[in-house]
């Protein structure tokens, strides 16, 4: 392999690991708890949250399950998504798995909200 595509290989390690980590954070999960989860030692998440250890395909699919994250979100092949702030993203999954008609009712409701914060203040 040349060294153009190990230094490729290593910023896409980093960056997956990043995006590992803040996933992690924005969840309130410690490594403890995450590395539990996957049946690895702690020092072996933190080695992936830092992009020194490459992360197996199933574990990738396992981290995403746990992160509320699609693989192709974690990896950078979605940058769609990944414009979308973490919470607005979040948000977006939760109300995805819901019935038309709670959709329905939280989009009323984000409707009520928009109203009211743009409202005169009484």
């Amino acid at each position: 392999m040349s060294d153009d595509a190990d230094a490729a290989d290593d910023l896409a390690r980093r960056r997956l690991g990043t995006r590992l980590r803040d996933a992690r954070r924005y969840l309130g999960l410690k490594q403890e708890e995450v590395a539990g989860y996957l049946k690895l030692p702690r020092t072996a998440l933190s080695d992936i949250e830092s992009g020194q250890r490459r992360v197996e395909a199933i574990e990738l699919t396992r981290l995403a399950r746990l992160y509320r994250q699609s693989v192709a979100y974690l990896t950078g092949e979605d940058e769609g998504a990944a414009t979308l702030p973490a919470d607005v993203a979040h948000l977006a999954r939760q109300v995805a798995a819901l019935s038309e008609a709670d959709r329905e009712e939280v989009g009323r409701f984000a409707e009520f909200l928009r109203a009211r914060s743009q409202a005169p203040k009484v």
